[in-house]
């Protein structure tokens, strides 16, 4: 993230959100100049206030409230070093009833900034993919399997991480692009509808998770810090067109999982089991080979620290924050069982 002895200017979309404020803070760090883009505004949006809060009033930072689909994205890129793409609609399981959405956000706005970077000459993209482009895998997945998206979010999502691909690899284009499939990222700032935090919260405040299956199915976590040094890591790869796994090294049951919330917080994990989800694959596992030998790429958090982290961090939000995973978890069955 160097060019000559001038600043670094980028374009962050989703910069507000969970992902995004941490990649703002970091690229701050690195006195980079940052343009801020989201649909969310922290006047008005107090999860975005608070993911915010550390740097909107920095001189080097700049926030665009306004949605990728209609926004002028040609003033917005215009001398741009380098646009990281992390605006998104995520979640598997809403996907199957509101894929319109999925494919305005997912698909429709990643091409209107692919068009908008092509035409201002912006030299690198880095693309937000997901672990969900590939599907069920029986072995840990590598860059090279036949992606097979088993929930619209993960059709978008790969979608997008095609078009991208296009763009880059398109005969006369000056832009590289490096899509990034992330597995299940978590920690501080994390979304409410995800499980780590719904698992931490019902813990914290004696409300229910939901478990969908028998707690068999494995995921690959990804603590936020890690993947942040991906992403800025993914900035500087030669190729023209690359896709690399970014994940936390080890893969862990959900019943492991919320063993680690109830080690973290002291407390038992109240459990509602109910039946599996459309969408929701058996297990997720990266192979970080690519990521080692091409971006440097070593995760340094385990999940041990990580669910504590987010547990502490958990502890000392504003109550009406906490809120909205308490009504997270009160929008889910009533509870069964502890665990």
């Amino acid at each position: 993230m160097t060019q000559n002895s001038r600043r670094v200017k980028v374009l962050v979309t989703g910069a507000t959100g969970f992902i995004g404020s941490h990649l703002v803070e970091a690229l701050l760090r690195r006195d980079c100049d940052v343009i801020g883009l989201d649909r969310r505004s922290p006047y008005t949006d107090p999860i975005a206030r608070h993911n915010a809060r550390s740097f909107l009033q920095k001189p080097a930072f700049s926030l665009v409230v306004a949605d990728l689909i209609a926004a002028n994205l040609a003033s917005l890129v215009d001398g741009v070093d380098c646009v990281f793409h992390l605006a998104a609609v995520p979640g598997v399981r809403p996907s199957w009833d509101r894929f319109d959405g999925y494919v305005s956000a997912n698909i429709e706005s990643t091409g209107r900034l692919l068009s908008a970077c092509a035409e201002a000459g912006v030299p690198r993209l880095v693309y937000a993919s997901s672990s969900s482009v590939y599907g069920e895998n029986s072995t840990a997945s590598r860059e090279g399997d036949v992606a097979q998206p088993i929930s619209p979010y993960g059709v978008s999502k790969l979608a997008g991480e095609q078009l991208s691909l296009a763009y880059a690899k398109r005969p006369g284009s000056s832009l590289r692009v490096t899509a990034l499939r992330y597995f299940t990222v978590y920690g501080p700032r994390q979304r409410p509808d995800m499980a780590t935090g719904r698992i931490l919260a019902a813990a914290l405040t004696g409300g229910q998770y939901t478990l969908y299956g028998d707690g068999a199915q494995r995921r690959e976590f990804t603590y936020v810090s890690d993947v942040i040094d991906a992403t800025i890591a993914a900035a500087d790869v030669r190729e023209n067109a690359a896709v690399v796994n970014v994940g936390g090294g080890t893969s862990v049951s959900m019943t492991d999982l919320i063993a680690l919330a109830r080690e973290a917080t002291g407390k038992p994990v109240p459990v509602k089991v109910t039946s599996e989800q459309f969408g929701d694959v058996t297990a997720t596992e990266a192979d970080l080979t690519l990521a080692r030998t091409l971006i440097g790429y070593q995760p340094k958090v385990d999940l041990r620290t990580g669910i504590s982290r987010q547990a502490e961090w958990l502890r000392q939000l504003p109550p009406e924050l906490l809120g909205r995973y308490i009504s997270r978890l009160q929008n889910e069955e009533v509870a069964a069982c502890s665990i």
